[in-house]
């Protein structure tokens, strides 16, 4: 059950991330994205009180627990009702409790060495981070050139007008943080939400023909 939250990120293409110190501010950004048909999100836990946000949105979303590095921040992530976590790096101490709580895990990678050792140790989708920093959308190609087996999910400073390029690249999916929602009330975010999803389709269905 729990590999279907994965497959759902691959088919909707699109991954949010929200990054907050506020409870009520992430509580409200995810309902824009989920009323705008988003149906998996990050919620990076900043600071302890994002577990009561992680909680709340639990109730209404699947939640993955982002920038999750110990054992005690994965614990009291699946507390607050959080259905996956994500880590910006590859570690094996993430991947044996993703293994023993049979929820996935997404590890963060740079270089192509780490992201392939995490695809090795069986990790189901890999997010390449920072990748604007390292090259955007030809540091995709490239990695994908060699090893087009990975499962990519490019995130970093990514905007929502890049998305369906990098998804041309060859990402399984792409992570998109503030630009998704910094500035933009909850109903323009929604709307935001609506539009990108909109063109993954037209493009998915497009490429079909």
């Amino acid at each position: 059950m729990s590999e279907n939250y994965i497959q759902i990120i691959k088919e909707d293409k699109i991954y949010p991330i929200i990054r907050c110190k506020e409870p009520e501010v992430v509580i409200e950004t995810a309902r824009a994205l989920v009323e705008g048909g988003i149906r998996v999100l990050e919620i990076n836990v900043d600071n302890p009180s994002i577990y009561n946000a992680i909680h709340e949105v639990s109730g209404f979303a699947k939640v993955c627990a982002g920038g999750i590095i110990t054992s005690m921040q994965a614990d009291a992530a699946f507390e607050s009702g959080a259905q996956l976590i994500s880590s910006p790096i590859f570690q094996m101490n993430m991947v044996k409790i993703s293994k023993n709580k049979r929820v996935p895990f997404i590890a963060g990678a740079s270089t192509a060495n780490e992201a392939y050792n995490a695809w090795k140790s069986r990790v189901p989708l890999i997010k390449l981070y920072p990748t604007d920093a390292m090259g955007g959308v030809q540091y995709i190609e490239d990695i994908l050139r060699q090893m087009p087996f990975l499962n990519l999910m490019p995130m970093g400073n990514i905007k929502l007008s890049e998305v369906v390029t990098y998804i041309k690249a060859g990402a399984s999916a792409v992570g998109v943080g503030r630009d998704f929602y910094m500035g933009f009330t909850p109903k323009e975010i929604t709307n935001r939400t609506r539009e990108i999803l909109r063109e993954i389709k037209d493009f998915t269905e497009w490429s079909k023909k």
